[in-house]
């Protein structure tokens, strides 16, 4: 921690996204009336009034703030295609180097990333963008599957949603989970999501009229409480085996048993999330055959167990 470990700083900046700077804000700057003890001192810190979206904001501090709090938040960038401004980058690596943990909500991560902290680290963005990240700063581990990731002084959200999951996820540090659970409950929000859960991202298909593997595609879909097996794809589609996987990897970019696995698991996803169906039942419907099979799968795809990713969509 910094000099003052309740103060957070979020950083503000030309081309901020308002949503995630202003769910910060809303998170650390409001103590829910459980709280036994002090609660967090937030400041917005920019070097003059910043555009933020379609917003113009006064920021209350300096980007010099940043090195003297316990927590900076970098919200979100719209524009990733530029390098981070080098103001805001010096900044966050001095706040860095006086001990802040450092934080960052969706395309933030580009900041933290630019200043070096997440050279050797496992890190989260936004999924649209875990790309870019990877190609720009080859020694981050940056990973798409996830919504955050705590490093324990440097922690990084993907988008969105998961932002409010890692600000809570914070709270949760600092103050336990039932006070967590209070800022959860103030938010409409569910209190827990875990961060290695997967961002819920559906895999693409190419089912376009006139692709190769349209119709294969299709057929597949109708049939997936079946035992469909690779050979079987590539018999329907009139392939050799080898033959279907070059047209799976250059239209889906994943093998057709990954493929197969991955409408499997989301068909599974669907059905806990709309019906009441037992997980066996589950398991049947979307052929995986077994409980068993069906949790095995499911918690090293999405990150938690069925009953627990039913639970966050069905409370």
């Amino acid at each position: 921690m910094g000099s003052v470990p309740r103060s957070v700083a979020v950083a503000a900046t030309d081309g901020m996204l308002h949503f995630e700077l202003a769910l910060a804000y809303e998170v650390f700057g409001s103590a829910p009336a459980a709280v036994p003890g002090p609660w967090y001192d937030v400041h917005v810190c920019g070097t003059h009034p910043v555009r933020v979206g379609r917003f113009l904001l006064e920021p209350d501090c300096g980007l010099d703030r940043l090195a003297h709090a316990g927590t900076v938040i970098v919200p979100a960038l719209a524009d990733v295609d530029e390098d981070p401004p080098a103001d805001l980058v010096e900044a966050v690596r001095a706040a860095h180097e006086a001990g802040a943990r450092m934080v960052s909500l969706c395309t933030g991560a580009f900041v933290l990333a630019a200043a070096g902290l997440l050279d050797g680290l496992r890190a989260t963005t936004h999924w649209a963008h875990t790309e870019e990240l990877a190609a720009r700063y080859p020694r981050v581990e940056v990973d798409p599957d996830v919504l955050y990731v705590d490093n324990g002084s440097v922690l990084t959200s993907a988008g969105k949603a998961a932002a409010m999951d890692l600000c809570l996820h914070l709270v949760r540090r600092d103050h336990g989970s039932a006070i967590a659970n209070v800022v959860a409950r103030r938010l409409v929000v569910p209190p827990h999501r875990a961060g290695g859960q997967a961002q819920f991202v559906t895999t693409p298909v190419p089912a376009q009229d006139g692709h190769p593997l349209a119709e294969l595609l299709t057929w597949a879909m109708r049939r997936l409480d079946q035992p469909i097996t690779v050979e079987d794809l590539a018999r329907q589609a009139n392939m050799s085996s080898r033959h279907l996987a070059r047209h799976f990897r250059s239209a889906a970019g994943t093998t057709p048993l990954q493929w197969l696995l991955t409408q499997r698991i989301r068909r599974a996803q669907e059905l806990l999330e709309s019906t009441d169906d037992s997980v066996e039942a589950i398991a049947s419907a979307s052929g995986m055959g077994t409980a068993t099979t069906l949790r095995r799968h499911f918690h090293r795809t999405i990150g938690v167990p069925p009953d627990a990713y039913r639970r966050t969509f069905r409370p």
